[in-house]
């Protein structure tokens, strides 16, 4: 079983979904594009610069779910300005959006998810 740990102590956890092209070829090259060693240097560098301290992405058919943990430094403005001026980013993210289809009819890629539940806040305090 896969688990997220939860975020560390000064984070604030992000989750947002994404959806692929709904064919074998399109899941099995995002599985590869995102094993270690696959993503480009640039991106990973680029992440932590602007303030995510830990990303994860999980897939189940053709849904895919990220969670990111970011510190108060996170800046997606600014990362978002870095993958038009970076050759390498730029090409990762046109590489990606050809695997990728926005889930809602507005378009929006990677909308964040709002939590519906947390376990935590259904248990008394037994003190």
């Amino acid at each position: 079983m896969t688990q997220a740990a939860p975020p560390r102590d000064g984070l604030t956890r992000i989750v947002r979904i994404m959806d692929l092209a709904a064919d074998d070829a399109t899941l099995a090259a995002c599985d590869h594009a995102h094993s270690v060693g696959q993503t480009p240097p640039e991106v990973i560098a680029a992440q932590v610069r602007h303030g995510i301290a830990e990303l994860q992405i999980y897939r189940a058919g053709h849904r895919l779910v990220m969670v990111m943990d970011v510190t108060d430094a996170f800046d997606p403005a600014g990362l978002d300005a870095e993958g038009t001026v970076n050759e390498a980013i730029r090409a990762w993210h046109i590489r990606m959006a050809q695997l990728q289809r926005a889930p809602f009819a507005d378009n929006q890629a990677w909308p964040e998810a709002h939590r519906v539940f947390r376990q935590s806040d259904h248990i008394k305090d037994s003190e």
